[in-house]
């Protein structure tokens, strides 16, 4: 494997080329496509794109060798600078390529990203919110397809609206190499979700999402696929601003199919007004930092122990009456001290949540309210980079624990509050 710069593998190589779009790349070797179908999301969030990839970069102005790219880590972004040099085999690229062979912002952004982890290797496999989060900071809900809401069409539709970023996932298979028959689909792998329609066909109403798979093949080829004589049942108007029949990665197939053939999907926005579509809705957003600390600070989630008042706590206060909606999100983001992604390990943590008694004072509340008191809620403890839940919260006081679910754990964290209505966390 050899190293080469971008002007060795194109002498007239550019960083953007009118303008950036999931088409202009396509996976290689690295088995990163979790990543590579976020990056294919973020392509459709432009004014977050040139946030990430800030484009006034070349390899002729002012080229000094070098490229800056952007990622939020937890709770601020972080500018990462990389060289040109590209991993090679035979003089083509090893992991993501230009499809024109001239364009390498997105060969650069994946380096600096695999920075970020420690390395190429340290990419494989992972989700797509860990990489929405890092292209964004913003807040993301994960949907099991076989169990989604009888809304979920509502939720993608006003998802799109928002310009969000969406992705999916296909059921784990023989990692990634089986192809579900006579679909195309490729087992475990990772996609984005690029668009929604209703469309008539036979004066039915058929919603329609649209789909792109990061390798820039291999695509769907039930009915709706680029191929498929359906396309025939609409107006000629539908099908050109629809159908566009090019070996490129994506292709339509209707909800039905899709909540068949996924088994997830993941949203991520700014806020979550996706959710239930209030658009007027400014939701306040507090973020703190925190940390367990074996021995001092990690009480564990058993609400009995001796220890678990000695956990992190942060007061919210709700300070609109609510009529039963769910008005605050929670998000729990653990950092990791391993400085390579593919060693991290998180642990199983959540939340705890005790409704403040109104005598009680200011300050850290002590172990008794947690002999006396019985939770408001408890979360679901989880063993994963980040865990959001979304409660309905009256006006009135309340104690958030977060914590681990075994006692004296030490780990680092970022607590995010979202509330619909005026709230102060502290």
């Amino acid at each position: 494997m050899l190293q080469l710069s971008s002007s060795d593998l194109n002498p007239d190589a550019s960083f953007v080329v009118d303008g950036t779009s999931r088409f202009d790349f396509k996976q290689g070797d690295v088995g990163n496509c979790w990543f590579l179908s976020s990056i294919g999301a973020l392509t459709l969030r432009k004014s977050l794109m040139a946030q990430v990839v800030p484009p006034d970069q070349s390899f002729k102005d002012n080229y000094a060798g070098i490229f800056h790219l952007k990622f939020w880590r937890f709770g601020k972004w972080v500018d990462v600078v990389i060289d040109d040099l590209l991993p090679t085999r035979n003089k083509v690229p090893v992991s993501v390529s230009s499809r024109s062979g001239k364009e390498f912002w997105a060969p650069l952004l994946e380096k600096a990203y695999a920075k970020v982890c420690g390395s190429y290797g340290d990419m494989i496999a992972g989700n797509p919110p860990e990489a929405f989060k890092d292209f964004s900071g913003g807040v993301h809900m994960t949907y099991t397809l076989s169990k989604s809401p009888p809304d979920l069409w509502d939720v993608m539709n006003r998802a799109v609206q928002c310009k969000t970023m969406m992705g999916c996932g296909t059921f784990t298979g023989e990692k990634g190499k089986k192809i579900f028959d006579n679909f195309g689909l490729v087992d475990g792998h990772a996609f984005a979700v690029t668009g929604v329609r209703q469309v008539e066909s036979e004066e039915k109403k058929v919603n329609l999402v649209r789909v792109w798979n990061p390798w820039g093949e291999k695509e769907w080829n039930g009915d709706w696929s680029d191929k498929s004589t359906l396309w025939e049942t609409m107006s000629d108007e539908v099908w050109k601003e629809c159908l566009k029949v090019k070996n490129d990665g994506e292709f339509w197939m209707t909800m039905d199919d899709f909540c068949k053939h996924y088994q997830e999907m993941h949203i991520c926005c700014d806020s979550p007004n996706f959710l239930d579509g209030d658009d007027a809705c400014q939701w306040n957003c507090s973020l703190k930092e925190g940390r367990w600390e074996a021995g001092k600070s990690a009480g564990g989630s058993d609400g009995g122990a001796e220890e678990f008042w000695t956990n992190p706590q942060y007061r919210l206060t709700v300070k609109e009456e609510n009529n039963g909606d769910k008005n605050v999100l929670l998000s729990l983001l653990q950092k990791p001290d391993e400085e390579y992604r593919s060693k991290v390990k998180y642990h199983a943590m959540g939340f705890i949540i005790y409704k403040v008694p109104p005598e009680a004072n200011k300050g850290r509340l002590p172990p008794s309210l947690f002999q006396d008191e019985q939770p408001l809620k408890v979360s679901e403890f989880s063993g994963s980079r980040e865990l959001i839940e979304f409660h309905s919260l009256k006006k009135g006081e309340y104690l958030i624990i977060p914590c681990t679910y075994k006692s004296n754990k030490t780990a680092s964290f970022i607590i995010t509050v979202y509330s619909k209505a005026e709230a102060d966390m502290e």
